[in-house]
């Protein structure tokens, strides 16, 4: 008989003990999809991913995409049978079928309800699943928050501005859509652009704006900022629709306010592609950070605008880009290039809510804020359980532990919102 080594003889047992345990502990009976449903509650397209286990995954699209529905059930049979616990083996299948914003939400929506599950099945949070937390509570925002109007002159700015700073969630950063983004401002003087004004789709217009219309809106946002003061930052969503020129030369009247960043103005929106070049010439003329990204699909499509260093904060909504795997890859090859994310959100509503905030607390360094969705109708505050209370304090939200995304419906209240044809959404 062979002499081993004591070492030897240990490795041998430690391993046959291990084998042992292994073999002895019955395996998890492997769980599987068995449905997806979509119910649109409110105006809010929202995602159940049934299986055989009992656990359900929700997920929710944008409050103003109730057209979506028959686009999210055209992938109920590539999930069927699948385990959701396996998040990205299912995306597999399914990313390649969606498109920029308007058509990856239903993509993005299946991946937020795909990562609820997997952290109900896991019993653990869903930013444990994205890597782990690296901050207890995260800044948010505003840009849905707002008050009436009474017109559309510098004051009246200034008087909004004052109601959003004394609002109850004590925001630090709030965003106002100027130029092109607000047909309401452009629209307050006579001749602010050189073209007429265009109606259909959402923020139709673009051109070459007259100095009439350029120095309304320099003194709109010099308004809010003297209200603001150095306390609370203030970012403006401008576009889509301006000349290059046009951009730059009010990139440069901000300078002196220490705006936070400029949002979209060369594409954004419902606008198919992000124009590398053109944001890199604004980019590189100003020292106001530049920002865009809320209408791409997927990291590939921000492949151009990270590596060719043109813009300095990005802005994928993690409801159109893909979900919240994608929205943190893009975040860790953006921060590789010294690019800032602050991620899209003012329609996700209560559910994106939550999701906005697992993945903010495991986002990177580079993480600003995230856009502050709101509950619309105002009753889904009623029907959603978990949710802090108050859910912000400060501007900040404290990061919860509950397994999943933490949110639940409370079904006997929200079957009410059900139409007839989503009766059976909860069942």
């Amino acid at each position: 008989m062979s002499q081993i080594t004591r070492r030897e003889f240990a490795g041998t047992l430690a391993t046959a003990t291990t084998a042992a345990t292994l073999n002895a502990q019955p395996a998890r009976p492997r769980i599987k999809i068995t449905d997806l449903r979509c119910a649109i509650i409110g105006k809010s397209p929202t995602i159940r991913i049934v299986t055989d286990q009992g656990i359900s995954g929700f997920g929710q699209a944008e409050s103003y995409k109730p057209y979506l529905k028959p686009m999210v059930l055209f992938y109920k049979d590539y999930l069927i049978g699948e385990d959701p616990t396996d998040v990205e083996r299912v995306m597999l299948k399914i990313r390649r079928l969606g498109a920029f914003k308007p058509w990856g939400a239903a993509v993005s929506a299946i991946e937020i309800a795909l990562w609820d599950l997997a952290g109900k099945a896991a019993g653990v949070p869903v930013y444990k699943l994205l890597g782990g937390k690296i901050r207890d509570k995260v800044r948010a925002y505003n840009g849905g928050v707002r008050f009436p109007m009474t017109g559309n002159m510098p004051r009246d700015y200034a008087e909004i501005a004052g109601k959003m700073k004394d609002a109850k969630e004590g925001f630090t950063l709030i965003k106002q859509a100027v130029g092109f983004h607000n047909q309401a401002m452009m629209k307050a003087i006579p001749g602010a652009w050189y073209d007429d004004p265009r109606t259909g789709a959402s923020h139709p217009d673009r051109g070459l704006m007259t100095e009439r219309g350029m120095d309304h809106v320099v003194a709109c946002v010099e308004a809010m900022k003297k209200v603001l003061g150095k306390d609370i930052g203030l970012a403006l969503d401008c576009g889509p629709g301006w000349m290059v020129k046009d951009a730059i030369t009010f990139a440069k009247a901000m300078e002196p306010l220490h705006i936070t960043w400029l949002e979209d103005l060369i594409t954004g929106d419902y606008t198919p592609y992000p124009n590398a070049e053109l944001f890199r010439e604004v980019t590189m003329s100003t020292s106001v950070p530049i920002h865009t990204g809320e209408q791409i699909y997927l990291r590939q499509n921000f492949k151009d605008l990270i590596e060719k260093q043109a813009v300095n904060v990005v802005g994928p909504d993690p409801e159109d880009v893909g979900g919240l795997a994608e929205t943190k890859w893009i975040a860790e090859y953006a921060d590789l290039h010294g690019i800032l994310i602050a991620p899209h959100g003012i329609f996700d509503g209560l559910i994106g809510l939550a999701a906005h905030v697992h993945l903010a607390a495991a986002l990177p360094q580079n993480y600003i804020a995230f856009e502050y969705p709101l509950g619309q109708p105002e009753w889904w505050y009623q029907i959603i359980d978990g949710l802090p209370d108050p859910i912000m304090k400060q501007g900040f939200i404290d990061v919860w532990d509950k397994p999943g995304l933490g949110v639940t419906f409370n079904v006997r209240a929200a079957r009410k919102y059900l139409a007839e044809e989503d009766r059976g959404f909860f069942d």
